[in-house]
């Protein structure tokens, strides 16, 4: 008897995890939580590993917040598409006031987590939380200029990672948001072409000319060259504390190159397969991107 009680507790408290990851988007939260702390990397003069606890600890709390208010503000366009439809509230497995109550918990411990920081890290991830929750999540439904809103929430936990190990705002982190902005929109468009389909059955309007067209394609291929220029800019001595050596930059230019000929595959192409391999390589390029960046910190 005591063992099917436990094999119950254990499967409940399994499916109860399975939902927080959900409707927290645990991968979505942790390559943020990667970029974040690659820009404290780059930007600590001494490594603390009690401030990389809190920067990941509230990271990964501010992000889950956002995604849980989206999912409270979106439930019901959630149920129309098949991959949201089975998310927990649409699902019925959570109800809106447990979510409200999640998304609220992790805003307050996220907060406090990074203003222990200082104080500047705990505005910019209220800020991230703010923009994706209260402009992003309503505009998707009416312009495509939603993407261009959210790609500010979104570039901001690369630099955010500077400022929470300097508590300053300049040049340096600027570069890294600037970066990581640009790369938003070849990836999220890649995303929302694949998906294209799923996002009309919900309302959304994502892609900019809201057509998998040529216009869509060219507008990938443009922001992937501004991405690629911003990426090596560290190499020329232009941005402060933020260096990167001539090998780096040559490496993180070849990887925006490939990410750039997948672009122009899915402007010849227009097809979802060109899509998903553009997807895939923008993934690997800003993993690989902030790596390479760290690594050379390192080395010079």
């Amino acid at each position: 008897m005591k063992t099917a009680v436990s094999t119950v507790e254990t499967k409940t408290w399994s499916l109860i995890y399975a939902d927080f990851k959900e409707i927290t988007k645990a991968r979505l939260a942790v390559s943020v939580v990667f970029s974040s702390i690659a820009g404290y990397f780059l930007g600590a003069l001494e490594i603390n590993f009690i401030s990389i606890l809190l920067l990941s600890f509230g990271g990964y709390c501010m992000v889950g917040a956002s995604n849980a208010f989206n999912q409270i503000i979106e439930k019901d366009l959630d149920v129309l598409m098949d991959r949201t439809k089975n998310r927990p509230i649409p699902a019925g497995r959570m109800t809106v006031n447990k979510a409200l109550i999640l998304a609220v918990i992790l805003t307050v411990i996220g907060i406090i987590s990074l203003y222990i920081l200082n104080p500047k890290t705990a505005m910019f991830g209220a800020i991230s939380i703010f923009l994706y929750t209260s402009v992003y999540t309503p505009l998707k439904t009416i312009t495509p200029l939603s993407v261009f809103v959210g790609a500010f929430p979104g570039a901001i936990p690369f630099m955010l990672g500077w400022v929470a190990a300097t508590n300053d705002f300049g040049i340096e982190p600027g570069t890294l948001f600037m970066i990581q902005f640009f790369w938003q929109f070849p990836h999220f468009w890649a995303l929302a072409w694949m998906l294209d389909e799923d996002y009309k059955k919900g309302g959304f309007k994502m892609l900019p000319t809201g057509k998998k067209d040529k216009g869509t394609a060219l507008q990938i291929i443009m922001y992937t060259i501004w991405m690629l220029v911003i990426s090596v800019i560290p190499a020329f001595g232009f941005t402060g504390r933020l260096h990167l050596s001539i090998p780096a930059a040559i490496v993180v230019f070849v990887m925006g190159l490939v990410m750039l000929v997948f672009a122009f595959k899915l402007y010849e192409k227009r097809d979802n397969k060109s899509a998903r391999k553009l997807m895939l390589a923008s993934v690997s390029y800003i993993t690989l991107m902030q790596i390479v960046y760290v690594i050379d910190k390192f080395l010079q």
